[in-house]
């Protein structure tokens, strides 16, 4: 199952996206593990995985109707179900941030839910503890600047995102930053969740929630209207409405934008159909993030690739991009100036070759 996209690097008269200093803020905990990991976990446990998570190939997705979607979180449950003990979390969270690494990333946000962990880890408190544990001895031992957003699930009662809410809260000087809602951004309205977002943003973490991905601009506008979003976790249908392009522009709104993931689930049949030169170009914000390399098959540095080959991108651009993604984090101040200096560096030396 070695189905990990590794980029090309640099070659002629092209720097190495590798090497490019980033932030990374748009990776879903189970979805960053390994499948080498995965297929290893499982096997230890006896747990028969789904043929599409054991072939060398990333799984074939479709999640523009809801057939579609169950089937890729029957195949996220599956793999979440593999991990069963504090040192099932300590090695995820570990290899992501050395996956992050070697793509050039020096600060990682990653996003998750500790209800759907908690049963098998002795509860909601001990479970984001033992995460929060993991990140701080992952970032120490390679290098990599961590922080957690927790997300709350749309499929669930508006009640839980609210206790979710006071959870992150109650963690933000131990590296909580954030408050995110994930899944079918087409079940449940935004603002059915504005009191949890209200929460949380009067407790000071940043508003990132899920929106403009299944769903169209609307959705998009609801984050901003209702949740008070400071960052939008996809956001990519903005682009089918000028006028709404033109305030996340205006208001600085960064769009985390994950043009493998938008593919992979059929929200766009090619790559060259995701609109990251339309926003880019009206000046939106952006931040390429990964979602979940394990289904998806490529990890950060594909991302910028992506942008490179099918887009078009020069390399003046996509240090920007890299800057974007540092400015759109909640790296620390000293953070944020090394990798952003790194990025000025990396914009000067020649190309390869």
């Amino acid at each position: 199952m070695a189905r990990d996209v590794r980029t090309s690097g640099g070659g002629p008269g092209r720097r190495d996206v590798r090497k490019l200093p980033k932030a990374h803020l748009h990776l879903h905990f189970t979805g960053s593990m390994r499948p080498a990991t995965l297929l290893e976990l499982a096997d230890r446990d006896g747990v028969r995985l789904p043929d599409a998570l054991t072939s060398d190939e990333p799984p074939k997705l479709r999640a523009t109707d809801e057939r579609g979607w169950f089937r890729f979180q029957r195949l996220y449950d599956a793999a979440r179900s593999c991990l069963r003990t504090p040192d099932d979390i300590h090695r995820l969270v570990r290899e992501a941030a050395q996956e992050d690494a070697a793509d050039g990333s020096g600060w990682l946000e990653i996003q998750v839910d500790p209800t759907s962990y908690a049963p098998r880890l002795g509860g909601l408190i001990p479970t984001l503890e033992l995460i929060l544990d993991a990140v701080h001895t992952a970032s120490r031992d390679t290098g990599v600047g961590m922080a957690v957003i927790v997300a709350a699930n749309r499929m669930k009662h508006p009640l839980d995102a609210r206790t979710l809410a006071r959870l992150a809260v109650r963690y933000t000087d131990q590296g909580v930053v954030g408050f995110g809602l994930s899944n079918d951004e087409r079940r449940g309205l935004a603002r059915d969740f504005d009191r949890a977002f209200a929460i949380a943003r009067d407790g000071g973490l940043l508003a990132a929630p899920h929106g403009g991905e299944l769903a169209g601009p609307a959705s998009v506008r609801d984050c901003l209207d209702d949740l008070h979003a400071q960052r939008v976790g996809h956001g990519v249908r903005a682009a089918e409405d000028p006028h709404l392009v033109r305030r996340l522009a205006d208001t600085g709104v960064t769009c985390e934008v994950c043009p493998a993931s938008n593919v992979a689930l059929g929200v766009y049949d090619k790559p060259e159909d995701v609109p990251l030169r339309t926003l880019y170009d009206a000046g939106v914000p952006l931040a390429l993030g990964a979602d979940d390399p394990l289904l998806f098959g490529s990890r950060l540095a594909a991302q910028y690739e992506i942008a490179r080959d099918v887009h078009a991108f020069t390399d003046a651009e996509l240090a920007e991009l890299a800057r974007q993604s540092v400015r759109a984090s909640r790296a620390p101040q000293e953070v944020r100036e090394r990798l952003l200096e790194g990025i000025d560096a990396w914009a000067a030396e020649p190309p390869e070759g």
